[in-house]
């Protein structure tokens, strides 16, 4: 570790859910002054299942919470492809050295939030309940303003927050672009039933529209409805007309749909929305601004996001310690290399093929029962390996993760 005597650089980090913590971690343990900011007026806690593969268990390891974090798991054990009655077409099980629709390691957003937020020492300034809206920077430094209406200098800003992040559209707008796949996702706990199982249960209706239900640890079961639409606004209607107008679109789709939709109403709190699209941003850092995470390259539900927000504050971090020189940082080379060890592996992964996400929302009853045939034969035993890999995305350019001596754990 770096000796406490010399200069910390000041360093923002927004965000507290993976990137965040898991950034400000690494650059305390680094030689910075981390403050860690979340917009959330409390510490999340609600959240999907989410997917850690590959590179993500490499990162758990070096901050030490792998063993933590696998005795939160969710328990899923593996995906089904199901018809209107119920019965699955096709059987994904969750097998130990794959990930496949199931990975390894299922555990739920907040829960992971928890564990990550926890190793953050006390020394990290942690502030909840305020957010940036201002944002000027020169060759050695950023001011930034809060909603509070503090103002304050920093020497970087990291900005890990979510797809649709506002720090990101302060310093980023003329460098962002949305690639739009057609597709909303509406997302909410509902009640665990007697009958439910520990598999996920994935139905394609025709019209568009496809449901599932997976099991959580705490007693609930997590469901999503998605469909195909070309309104981009359906986010920013008040959460009682979506449900109404979800009523609509998945009446007679069948199966555990209407169940669904009464969960989603008896916990209006758990229910959220999002547009399948994904954050294109050229270059991830700006002068003393950096982004990371869904602020950075987030599409959604690809499986790879999580694993991507830790491996990439993992390096960053990583990248911006080997700069750090008595307590003067300057970040140009280090996003440089951040950037080049990470954009070819980001971009396969995060990125979803083309039509790809209308593919699994076909809008007649013969293309959903040829999908269930389709998905019935990527199931069988000889195939079923290669099928995993590149059900979602293929990756590419798979770094290796360089040694950071500040970040031995």
């Amino acid at each position: 570790m770096v000796s406490s005597s010399a200069r910390r650089p000041r360093v923002l980090v927004t965000g507290s859910s993976v990137a965040g913590p898991t950034a400000a971690w690494a650059l305390d343990r680094s030689g910075f002054d981390v403050v860690l900011l979340e917009r959330s007026a409390v510490p999340r806690e609600t959240g999907q299942n989410i997917d850690i593969r590959g590179l993500g268990r490499d990162v758990l390891r070096q901050l030490g919470v792998e063993e933590q974090v696998m005795a939160s798991l969710t328990g899923e054990e593996g995906t089904r492809f199901v018809n209107g009655s119920g019965r699955p077409r096709a059987v994904f099980p969750k097998v130990e050295g794959e990930d496949g629709p199931t990975a390894e390691v299922e555990i739920l957003r907040g829960q992971l939030a928890q564990i990550l937020v926890g190793i953050v020492p006390d020394r990290v300034d942690q502030r909840f309940g305020d957010f940036v809206v201002g944002v000027e920077q020169d060759d050695d430094g950023v001011d930034v303003t809060f909603d509070s209406g503090l103002q304050e200098r920093f020497d970087l800003v990291i900005v890990g927050e979510g797809r649709g992040s506002r720090t990101r559209r302060l310093v980023f707008e003329d460098a962002s672009r949305r690639r739009d796949h057609g597709v909303t996702i509406t997302y909410g706990t509902i009640d665990r039933s007697p009958d439910d199982g520990g598999t996920w249960d994935w139905y394609t209706a025709a019209g568009g529209r496809v449901a599932s239900i997976r099991p959580d640890n705490v007693g609930t079961m997590r469901a999503s409805l998605s469909f195909r639409s070309d309104d981009r606004d359906f986010e920013s209607l008040p959460v009682a007309e979506q449900l109404a107008a979800l009523r609509l679109r998945f009446g007679g789709a069948g199966w555990q749909t209407e169940r669904i939709l009464a969960g989603f109403e008896a916990h209006p709190e758990e229910f959220y929305t999002q547009r399948m699209e994904q954050v294109i941003v050229t270059p991830w850092a700006k002068g003393r601004v950096a982004l990371v995470g869904d602020a950075a390259w987030g599409s959604g539900p690809t499986g790879m996001g999580t694993t991507l927000a830790l491996v990439g504050a993992w390096v960053l971090a990583g990248e911006l310690a080997r700069d750090l020189d008595g307590g003067v940082i300057e970040p140009a080379a280090a996003f440089r290399r951040y950037e080049d060890l990470l954009r070819t592996y980001v971009d396969s992964a995060q990125g979803l093929p083309p039509g790809g996400a209308k593919l699994l929302h076909p809008r007649s009853g013969l293309g959903a029962s040829a999908l269930r045939a389709v998905q019935g034969v990527a199931a069988l035993k000889p195939l079923r390996s290669f099928a995993q890999k590149h059900l979602l995305t293929s990756e590419k350019g798979e770094p290796v993760l360089p040694d950071y001596p500040t970040l031995v754990h």
